[in-house]
């Protein structure tokens, strides 16, 4: 059982999540040019540790239906509150910046919208469709939400035709009605299941750092791997603010390696297990692995 919040003791930063910032004028253009469009980003709304390496590269992870969630995670920065309605020219709008940042790998998410009736699967649809027409040659990654289980939400995204379909499961499932209360194990895994009933590639991901144990860490592999995921994403959780929960430990790189190691023995091939791991950070690497294997 983990500690009480107030019980965790201050954990000082390790060496190896400490971070130099290439911030430079390409940087400087990447964030101009997502506010010039008007558009969110999660490197922004989610203060990744990556940002600045990430923009500094011409890179960005595309955050659409809006700023505000209508959900209230633990973890995350994004906060809850009012929604306004979905941006019809939004999905053109994302697909300039991909085209004006010369991008071969797009990777688009978005805030949960349980407002919607489709939860903002047509949007994701839309954004994809639109991605296509101005960069046929490109691949094209969604990061979504679990649309509270409706299949026909999932299948519109199917249908658009991403390249990979990401959702993370986060944290294991013990820990979901503090981390994660709105959203289920079962379901995430459930909608992981259904993209690969149709020779989708799936993804998913989660954080440590949140009072999970190595054995409940490895029980989430264990899962992904029986559902056939076919990419797993590992990273330390970083705390946002005093407002959110307290990192209760800074899990070591070379645990990281024992988490990939693990889940690669379970079949799982395409495991990006580090500190600095994120579900979007180095997206394109992946699809690099993938066309260097078809090529071999």
């Amino acid at each position: 059982m983990s500690a009480p919040e107030n019980s965790v003791p201050f954990l000082r930063i390790p060496p190896w999540l400490r971070t130099k910032i290439p911030c430079n004028q390409t940087y400087t253009a990447t964030r101009e040019l997502v506010g010039d469009l008007n558009l969110h980003t999660v490197c922004q709304s989610a203060k990744c540790p990556n940002m600045f390496e990430c923009f500094s590269s011409r890179t960005a992870t595309f955050l659409i239906l809006g700023g505000t969630c209508t959900r209230n995670c633990a973890f995350c920065n994004i906060e809850p509150g009012d929604v306004l309605p979905p941006e019809p020219d939004e999905p053109a709008r994302v697909a300039l910046a991909a085209q004006r940042l010369e991008l071969k790998h797009v990777v688009v998410t978005s805030v949960t919208r349980d407002d919607l009736p489709d939860g903002g699967s047509a949007h994701f649809a839309a954004t994809i469709r639109a991605i296509r027409k101005i960069l046929p040659d490109c691949t094209i990654e969604v990061l979504i939400p679990d649309f509270q289980g409706d299949a026909a939400a999932l299948q519109t995204v199917i249908n658009a035709g991403p390249n990979i379909i990401n959702h993370n499961v986060e944290t294991p499932p013990v820990h979901y009605s503090r981390i994660r209360p709105q959203a289920d194990y079962e379901q995430s895994l459930e909608l992981l299941r259904r993209v690969k009933t149709q020779d989708g590639i799936s993804k998913s991901g989660l954080m440590v750092g949140l009072g999970e144990t190595d054995d409940e860490v490895r029980g989430v592999i264990d899962d992904l791997a029986a559902i056939d995921c076919d990419i797993v994403t590992i990273g330390q959780y970083m705390r946002p603010s005093k407002g959110h929960p307290a990192v209760q430990r800074y899990v070591h790189p070379d645990i990281f390696e024992e988490y990939a190691a693990y889940g690669r023995s379970k079949g799982i091939t395409h495991m990006f297990s580090a500190p600095l791991v994120r579900s979007s950070y180095n997206a394109s690497m992946f699809v690099q692995e993938k066309q260097k294997a078809e090529q071999a």
